[in-house]
């Protein structure tokens, strides 16, 4: 299916993206100190704009056919779907780390959506309010759903014919562990756009 054409993010919007997503990453490694007991270091490589087509190439690998990831829904002034994603591997091993080694695998399987539903609320949360924040507008956010299989819906939002993704790749360092994932906002272009007007009114703001 052809998608509408769409200009990669300039270097003052990636520039401004770069501050809230530090700042918000910051909040959610707090946030998950405290449950973990553990240091927490989170940080964001790369933030870009993508098709849906190329943002599942980006979290599709040969040794990658399943992924598991929190969904949760925003709305207000700009309204989509927020997710933390990972390749199944990964999953277990961020549960492995937030609750702790002492556990069996067992045990482990038997926490692991109650844990990663928590954990995907606190660094979604942290990185869409502080967005909000940033962008001095209100938004709603949805409870946390677990999902897993393979990567066709996951960035589909609903009544929307053609969605694009705001695309973080984030690194965690728990407890010794190294763990990469992404967490992604899916818009569609309406929305896209609207979105591109409040970072380039924030840019001119703190310009």
């Amino acid at each position: 299916m052809p998608v509408s054409p769409i200009s990669p993010l300039t270097e003052l919007e990636k520039d401004a993206l770069a501050e809230v997503s530090n700042i918000a990453m910051a909040g959610a490694a707090s946030s998950l100190r405290k449950m973990v007991k553990h240091e927490v270091k989170l940080s964001v490589p790369s933030v870009e704009i993508l098709t849906q087509q190329a943002a599942l190439q980006a979290v599709s690998r040969p040794d990658n056919s399943k992924i598991v990831a929190v969904r949760q829904d925003f709305s207000g002034i700009l309204a989509g779907r927020a997710l933390l994603i990972f390749p199944e591997a990964s999953s277990l091993e961020l549960v492995r780390a937030v609750v702790g080694n002492e556990l069996s695998i067992d045990d482990i399987i038997d926490l692991e959506d109650e844990a990663l539903a928590e954990t995907g609320n606190i660094i979604l949360n942290s990185w869409v309010s502080t967005l909000a924040n940033m962008l001095k507008q209100g938004l709603k956010m949805s409870l946390p759903v677990v999902m897993r299989g393979g990567h066709d819906q996951l960035f589909q939002v609903p009544a929307a014919n053609e969605n694009f993704v705001l695309f973080l790749r984030i690194r965690f360092e728990i407890s010794q562990a190294k763990i990469q994932g992404f967490v992604a906002l899916v818009m569609d272009l309406p929305t896209l756009d609207e979105f591109r007007a409040l970072i380039a009114r924030f840019i001119k703001e703190h310009g």
